[in-house]
């Protein structure tokens, strides 16, 4: 029997978050230890009803079926689905298709497909929304992906934009999926940094060292507060908050969106200046 465990996180209006100690901002914003070998981990929030998650199967198999939280008979009966594989090469089985993903790749699985089930050695992160239609379920490999080069080397933020689950690439109902990478010595994300009270976000920092970390910053514009996040670990970014970080070495982050629209343009910018 498959082994599950889902943390349900509720909904902090602005106001609360001010008065937040550090351990505070770490229960509600950083989502750790998702990723335990034989287990699947879930972190259902009150944000859109956005889930983040890990699979990892270490070899054998996992099955992400009937998920209590949102007393449906499968977790996918009224959502979609977003996965990525952080580790060695596996495998997806759903809707009586199998699924090889090597590391990098992401799939999609629409709305009402029924039971999901990890094989193999891969590190499976787990996004998922609320849906209203049905799309076709498809795997988009690295070399699929939309890619867009950003930033500069003297602004630190030299970046690559992988863009998998997009309107450029696929249909989805709510769900915007991708990945960031940087080039050596470039370590500012999201810089200057925005706001979207469309859409929540989350972040998933991986391909880190031990010993290295970023310094995750969220909050209202002028009412910064930062979460220092490990690899592997996520910060869940309400509408009202920024997104963006400094590492203090290599990482690359997945980004994943749920609210109004699916537009990755439809951001409202703060500048530098004005932030506090």
């Amino acid at each position: 029997m498959t082994k599950l465990n889902v943390e349900t996180r509720h909904a902090v209006h602005p106001e609360h978050a001010k008065g937040m100690d550090t351990q505070a901002l770490r229960d509600h914003f950083l989502a750790q230890g998702m990723f335990a070998d034989g287990e699947i981990r879930l972190v259902y929030t009150h944000y859109d009803r956005f889930t983040v998650g890990g699979a990892v199967p270490a070899g054998g198999s996992l099955t992400l079926d009937k998920v209590d939280e949102t007393r449906t008979g499968t977790f996918l009966e009224r959502r979609e689905m977003g996965i990525i594989n952080i580790g060695e090469a596996g495998s997806v089985e759903a809707a009586d298709e199998t699924y090889v993903m090597n590391k990098g790749d992401v799939l999609y699985l629409g709305m009402g497909t029924g039971p999901v089930t990890f094989k193999g050695q891969g590190r499976f992160y787990i996004t998922s929304c609320p849906a209203h239609h049905t799309y076709p379920s498809r795997l988009v490999t690295v070399d699929e992906a939309n890619k867009v080069e950003m930033g500069a080397p003297e602004t630190a933020n030299e970046r690559t934009i992988k863009m998998f689950i997009h309107p450029l690439v696929m249909k989805s109902c709510q769900l915007v999926m991708g990945y960031t990478s940087f080039e050596q010595g470039s370590v500012w994300n999201t810089m200057p940094a925005h706001v979207h009270d469309r859409r929540m976000e989350a972040y998933l920092y991986w391909g880190m060292d031990d010993n290295t970390r970023v310094f995750h910053l969220m909050g209202e514009p002028t009412e910064t507060r930062h979460i220092v996040v490990a690899n592997e670990e996520a910060a869940i970014s309400p509408t009202w908050s920024i997104h963006s970080g400094v590492g203090t070495g290599a990482y690359t982050f997945i980004w994943a969106m749920a609210g109004d629209n699916v537009d990755y343009t439809d951001m409202d910018f703060v500048q530098i200046a004005d932030m506090r």
